[in-house]
């Protein structure tokens, strides 16, 4: 009898640890799984305001790295909509998103932010990536510890993450060859 009652709890027990591990492997995007990094502490401010007075909500209360080597505080981002596009050196799909994603910054300077968000290589070649797809009208974190990626919760590449001017996520996904992000944009900022 007491084999009987042992039989599921090791049954199920075998489940979860196999469900553990699948779910760990990389993917067929070319991401690998990396361990958890720890939460980015967030940003010092004695007024919990960005420029302008502008309220800073926590999901732009992080600071980061540029890949030029200059630090950023996301607090500069606050009361506009903001485009974090997260990208890494040797993605194709990235790649094919640089054009459209430069044109929107572009086109948008001044009513809307977009920040990239490098991340699953090293500097680098963060740095080569910008430089070869003539993104560099805008700043982008070097997240070679997956500490803003873990905060959004980002586990692949070539991914748009959305805010409004309050901080919300209105999108996260895939825009393949950056198609639909300057609707998007456009939607928020009216």
């Amino acid at each position: 009898m007491r084999a009987r009652t042992l039989l599921p709890a090791v049954l199920a027990a075998a489940l979860l640890a196999t469900a553990g591990c699948g779910s760990g492997s990389g993917n067929d995007s070319g991401g690998e799984a990396q361990a958890a990094p720890p939460k980015t502490a967030p940003a010092a401010s004695d007024e919990g305001e960005g420029e302008g007075g502008t309220q800073v909500p926590e999901s732009l209360n992080f600071t980061g790295t540029t890949v030029d080597g200059e630090p950023f505080d996301a607090k500069t981002l606050a009361g506009k909509p903001t485009v974090l596009w997260f990208w890494a050196p040797w993605c194709p799909k990235c790649r094919a998103q640089a054009t459209e994603t430069a044109k929107v910054a572009a086109d948008y300077a001044g009513r809307a932010h977009v920040l990239g968000v490098a991340g699953l290589d090293n500097n680098a070649a963060m740095q080569d990536f910008v430089s070869e797809t003539g993104t560099g009208s805008f700043s982008h974190l070097s997240d070679e510890a997956g500490e803003v990626w873990k905060r959004f919760e980002v586990t692949e590449q070539s991914r748009y993450v959305i805010l409004d001017k309050d901080g919300k996520t209105v999108y996260e996904g895939v825009l393949p060859g950056g198609q639909g992000l300057a609707e998007k944009v456009a939607g928020l900022t009216g």
